[in-house]
């Protein structure tokens, strides 16, 4: 049916088919051109399968606008406390064991996958901001009064949020959040956390739906870890909103199929916090602000420290001390790629190694060992051009004893994040008390009409209800 020499379009470059997706493409399959120039080709039966996924829960979005609201407060509080019963802890961590296993003989990382008692307890406390929450569906936001006649907007479910989510298993207490505004969804996990993925379904999830009195379907998982089953489900027609999590190749691939599918997505961009330093800054605490920015490696870590000033040894001097009290917090070693040729290391606990500009735009995916660029310039807008070029344009921290640097780079720098202090403040749950769906960056450019921290309390559609009292309104 398909040759290797066929050639398809993608972004107006022909790109061949190839031997591997020609011999293997069968009738009824699907391909889609991505902008890094590569095919992707979903399998007819994987899309047959995400597909019936999806009209489950489409059928679910139906029957959940005739639930009441104490209904999924009811799911939430059962599964916040199935996540603190001792019998289903056993089993869930029994699960995860076996995940944990299987990635660390393939060599890959189990940091996150790991599912401990802190991570069980985080996500039961996340599930008990839900159950609390004072966000509803079907509230009037605003209302336009005319005479004669009054125009509602009012907060409206909006359908089935599709989500692909990395191998870690706290995704879920962020995930049941779209079903609060009476959203349903579907979701597929990465392959390393699979195992625990069903039996938080098993024993938690299904569970609690059945309890509360809602449809068993308003959550439902996709059994298949392969990549053609995550861009099929960014293509489906049923789905309302697709949410990427994670960064990378993989998720580029997951927003550009939701785009050529019509379905809005939210991407998780490239990580990594940027930290301006001037001289006004109190050395005495830079230490702190940097050791609690590195105190473990996900997207909004310090990843680039930039000192500002002409004499900068004090700066650098208390950015290693903050650098070296991470790495002793972790039993690790720190590195820094250094561009300044200036910062000096205590070699039991930080190594230094040279570094170029180039550096600055690399997010360092450190294990255990805190890692980072540190920059020398000479004044703050200079910092601020570095990292409108060379950053995702995500979390900027400015350390100065100057209200008017501050105001300066929230007005330059084009981040939807700035602080004052450490950059790891930049979460849903810990900044604004929602667990977030996903954090954005401004890497493709500032989303429309909503911040950059997508809560379940955030998905939904506006729809206008009239209520006329003069029949002899007209036009």
């Amino acid at each position: 049916m398909l040759r290797s020499t066929d050639r398809v379009i993608v972004n107006g470059v022909p790109v061949a088919v190839g031997a591997e997706i020609a011999d293997s493409f069968q009738e009824g399959d699907r391909l889609f051109g991505v902008d890094s120039g590569r095919l992707l080709h979903i399998p007819r039966d994987v899309h047959d399968r995400v597909s019936e996924s999806v009209k489950r829960a489409r059928r679910a979005f139906g029957d959940l606008q005739s639930c009441q609201q104490e209904q999924v407060t009811r799911f939430y509080q059962s599964f916040s406390s199935f996540l603190r019963d001792t019998v289903v802890i056993k089993r869930l961590t029994t699960a995860n064991e076996i995940d944990v296993r299987r990635t660390q003989e393939k060599g890959r990382s189990t940091t996150r996958l790991l599912l401990s008692t802190q991570v069980l307890a985080d996500m039961a406390e996340a599930l008990d901001l839900w159950s609390n929450a004072v966000d509803r569906p079907d509230e009037t936001i605003d209302s336009q009064v005319h005479k004669g006649w009054i125009v509602d907007s009012v907060r409206s479910p909006l359908g089935v949020v599709a989500f692909v989510f990395e191998g870690r298993p706290n995704v879920f207490s962020d995930a049941m959040g779209v079903l609060r505004m009476g959203n349903t969804c579907v979701f597929r996990i990465g392959s390393d956390a699979l195992e625990t993925a069903r039996a938080i379904m098993e024993h938690a999830v299904r569970p609690s739906l059945q309890k509360a009195g809602l449809p068993v379907d308003s959550v439902v998982l996709i059994d298949d870890a392969s990549h053609a089953s995550a861009w099929s489900l960014f293509a489906q027609d049923g789905v309302s909103l697709a949410v990427a999590r994670g960064s990378g190749r993989a998720v580029l691939d997951l927003g550009a199929v939701a785009r050529q599918s019509g379905i809005p997505v939210s991407l998780h961009g490239t990580g990594g916090a940027w930290m301006l330093i001037t001289e006004s800054a109190d050395t005495e605490l830079i230490p702190y602000f940097v050791q609690h920015s590195l105190d473990r490696k996900v997207c909004n870590t310090a990843n680039v420290v930039v000192a500002i000033s002409s004499n900068p040894q004090q700066i650098l001097d208390a950015i290693m001390r903050g650098v070296e009290s991470a790495a002793r917090k972790r039993k690790s070693v720190g590195v820094v790629h250094d561009l300044s040729g200036l910062c000096k290391a205590n070699e039991i606990v930080t190594r230094v190694v040279p570094a170029t500009i180039d550096d600055l735009a690399t997010e360092w995916e450190w294990e255990n060992d805190p890692e980072i660029t540190i920059a020398v310039v000479g004044n703050l807008d200079e910092a601020i051009d570095l990292f409108n070029t060379y950053s995702p344009n995500f979390v900027v921290s400015i350390l100065s004893s100057h209200d008017q640097d501050y105001e300066h780079v929230w007005s330059r720098a084009r981040a939807p994040f700035v602080g004052n202090g450490m950059t790891r403040w930049v979460d849903g749950q810990f900044a604004l008390e929602r667990p977030e769906l996903g954090l954005a960056n401004w890497e493709f450019g500032a989303p429309i009409g909503r911040g950059a921290i997508l809560s379940g309390s955030d998905v939904f559609t506006i729809r206008y209800r009239v209520r006329q009292d003069d029949p002899h309104l007209h036009r």
